[in-house]
């Protein structure tokens, strides 16, 4: 299947301070995306998913009543929806080390810190574009395969209880 280029893609903004979902869409139109709706929370944002299907969701962290990390584990926890695949880049307003953590276990492809630029936006969607990482099911974890070196630790103990799945997304 051919990837998609960034001026091909259907975005989900999720954010919900108004002028940063307007700040993002902007950004977006001038790196070229053609189709973006926004939503102002992530119960919102799966409501709209049954008419829109994105092909990224840029996510903030912090919303409520239902917030970036839940919206994502729901979404990929959710097997009948049809977007549990869907690149997500979480954008925090503090990326320290257990946000970063947190956001990478709860199933997000990247993480980016605000403020954003277009530069550092349009090198995410490129990465997550560019080097899909496949899908994973385990018990406690639904999301992109969150190893990115993919090297082995040799004479390490295997520490996962089950082997996991790796789905290849439709």
């Amino acid at each position: 299947m051919r990837r998609k280029t960034i001026d091909e893609l259907n975005v989900l903004v999720i954010d919900d301070d108004r002028h940063m979902r307007m700040l993002i869409r902007n950004v977006l139109f001038a790196l070229g995306v053609k189709d973006v709706i926004d939503a102002a929370d992530g119960k919102t944002a799966l409501e709209e998913m049954t008419d829109f299907k994105p092909d990224l969701i840029l996510c903030d962290l912090k919303m409520e009543p239902m917030g970036g990390m839940e919206f994502v584990k729901q979404l990929r926890k959710d097997p009948a929806n049809p977007c549990r695949f869907v690149p997500i880049i979480m954008i925090a307003a503090y990326a320290d080390l257990k946000t970063v953590a947190n956001a990478r276990d709860s199933g997000v492809n990247e993480i980016m810190a605000k403020p954003l630029s277009a530069a550092a936006l349009e090198k995410r969607i490129q990465r997550v574009l560019g080097a899909p990482r496949p899908f994973v099911e385990a018990p406690d974890f639904s999301g992109p395969d969150r190893r990115r070196n993919k090297k082995a630790t040799p004479g390490g103990p295997e520490r996962r209880e089950t082997e996991p799945k790796f789905l290849t997304p439709p």
